[in-house]
């Protein structure tokens, strides 16, 4: 009889372990992100030798930024000998790398992978990316010709590594082999994106300017249609009405918001560089990297993902904004700084589009100092054009898109600087190439930081920088990029136009 029982019991549980099993399962596929965790969470608890269920609740514990959480779940699902190791492997690797600062967690993380399964093409891609953002160039490029060796039409591969080439070494081989793979039709739409900005930077680099503009046009369509048809176009009469909404309710708010703890001084001090993509953040923030206690924390995803998580909808919130929220919230973001910039006494976050978030920014930290980045308004737009951002930034794959946000963001900024105006310094990348010393030196007084003699630095190998255009980041200052709009004018007519009022008298006349 006792045996009876026992079996029974024991069946009982099966069943229970394979219904909350079901029941996780079902909840992530909803996307019902809190009640899935929970469910694999009691699941686990019961049965902790269910290795994939291990690893679905690490990615979502990811999703939700629970990122300790995850690499232990991570660990976990190895510990439980989970079917492709070396998939968790990368996945820590990413979340090292990507979130936590970790990078040479990251590398061991990838290094293991290699050795688990040496031909992994995924964590061979992210082993080279890495080296390419610690500015190890050679080694970034062994990796992506190792990639190419196992999976010669691994496309983006070959990308990256024409992206890693500096453009006076590549040949003409090289943009043979690009068009090659763009005329292969096995060439997805996300290839051929990234396949087709490679192309049009060695067109430019050669001069052939025509060529590059149609280059980059084609690649722009192509990172346009790896999204499909569901995602959104930029809407210029929504910009234009967020804008205005921006506007309207920070005019609504008193100009000091209340006394909080959030208007106490804070260490690591936040220091904001914003302004439009491509307008010399990055290098702005590496040179500042370079000033004692100042650590980059490079583009923080804080405040975005605050705005569309539990700010929604954003900006109205705002009026709800209660002075004990602003001063936890500022406590939430100054913990996690302090954690990526341990030690520090100045965080910068160098998230470009934060200009849209100045007056969250200045309920949070009323103190808080930011580095407003400019250039010229239409070399500006055409290195936004040039570049392969994330296809989210939906208004760069087009001229005049670009155009139109580029005027949405002067009306703002002008809004900004009439109500903060004290709190925010501009930068000029062109004046900044042109005599960095008295930008640089005005800058620190502004910021509360010593610059001194000595001469701007690039970063040195090691230093990790996460932009789309890390190589260019890593180069002394050069001036090739002022007048760069010069070589399109054929191309750049009619946003030349639309930009007219905006444009500096020497540019509008030339």
């Amino acid at each position: 009889m006792l045996r009876v029982r026992v079996q029974n019991a024991e069946a009982g549980l099966a069943a229970t372990v394979e219904t909350l099993r079901r029941e996780a399962e079902s909840l992530h596929r909803q996307r019902r992100v809190a009640e899935a965790i929970n469910a694999y969470q009691q699941l686990l608890e019961r049965e902790p030798a269910l290795a994939d269920c291990w690893f679905n609740l690490a990615i979502l514990q990811r999703e939700t930024r629970q990122l300790n959480a995850a690499l232990g779940s991570y660990r976990r699902a190895l510990v439980a000998g989970i079917a492709r190791p070396w998939e968790v492997h990368v996945n820590c690797a990413v979340i090292y790398t990507d979130y936590l600062h970790e990078h040479t967690l990251a590398e061991a993380e990838l290094r293991q992978a290699l050795s688990l399964k040496p031909g992994y093409v995924p964590a061979l891609l992210n082993l080279a990316n890495l080296c390419e953002d610690l500015g190890r160039r050679e080694e970034a490029r062994v990796h992506y010709v190792r990639v190419l060796t196992i999976d010669p039409r691994c496309y983006e591969a070959l990308a990256r590594y024409a992206n890693v080439q500096a453009p006076s070494a590549a040949d003409a081989g090289m943009v043979r082999q690009l068009r090659e793979a763009l005329a292969d039709r096995t060439c997805s739409a996300f290839e051929q994106a990234s396949v087709g900005f490679a192309l049009g930077r060695l067109l430019d680099a050669a001069g052939d300017y025509p060529a590059a503009f149609k280059a980059y046009g084609e690649a722009n369509r192509a990172s346009r249609a790896s999204v499909g048809p569901s995602y959104p176009a930029y809407d210029r009469q929504w910009q234009h009405a967020l804008v205005d909404r921006l506007i309207e309710l920070d005019c609504r708010s008193a100009s000091t918001p209340p006394a909080s703890a959030a208007s106490v001084a804070v260490l690591p001090a936040p220091i904001f560089i914003c302004g439009m993509f491509r307008s010399g953040s990055t290098l702005i923030e590496q040179l500042l990297a370079n000033c004692p206690g100042v650590h980059s924390g490079g583009e923080l995803e804080f405040l975005p993902r605050l705005v569309a998580g539990e700010l929604a909808p954003f900006p109205e919130s705002l009026a709800r904004l209660q002075p004990e929220r602003s001063t936890a919230l500022a406590a939430r973001y100054v913990a996690e700084i302090t954690r990526l910039g341990p030690g520090a006494t100045h965080f910068i976050d160098k998230r470009p589009d934060n200009f849209l978030y100045i007056g969250l920014i200045k309920r949070l930290f009323p103190a808080a100092r930011i580095v407003h980045t400019t250039r010229d308004p239409l070399d500006n737009c055409l290195s936004i054009y040039f570049l392969h951002l994330d296809q989210r930034l939906n208004y760069a794959l087009d001229p005049m898109d670009i155009g139109h946000y580029y005027r949405e963001y002067r009306r703002l900024m002008a809004h900004w600087k009439s109500r903060y105006g004290a709190d925010i310094h501009d930068v000029d990348y062109d004046t900044l190439v042109r005599d960095p010393l008295p930008v640089l030196n005005r800058l620190c007084s502004f910021l509360g930081l010593d610059w001194g003699d000595r001469e701007p630095q690039v970063p040195p190998s090691g230093r990790a920088i996460k932009t789309a255009s890390v190589w260019q980041a890593r180069e002394p200052l050069y001036r090739n990029s002022s007048g760069r709009a010069g070589h399109y004018r054929a191309q750049l007519g009619d946003l030349r136009s639309y930009l007219s009022d905006l444009l500096p008298v020497a540019a509008e006349e030339g």
